[in-house]
């Protein structure tokens, strides 16, 4: 699936180092949660170093659209 291979590879790694001891489906909200959260870029955004913000990428077209609170 073209670039799309070697991204869902690095989720499957994440997803299986995170730890959650709930259901492990992506049907599961807060199992999603667990997943995306991580602690090196809490921190680093902490530190104002980075800044995180939502976005929906949209595979029909591959258009990036930024989501707002």
């Amino acid at each position: 699936m073209g670039n799309l291979t070697g991204l869902l590879a690095r989720i499957r790694s994440a997803v299986g180092l995170t730890r959650y001891e709930g259901e492990r489906r992506s049907k599961n909200p807060d199992c999603v949660d667990a997943v995306a959260r991580s602690d090196v870029l809490a921190k680093l955004e902490g530190e104002g170093r980075i800044k995180i913000v939502g976005a929906m990428y949209h595979l029909n077209g591959g258009r990036l659209e930024f989501l707002t609170a």
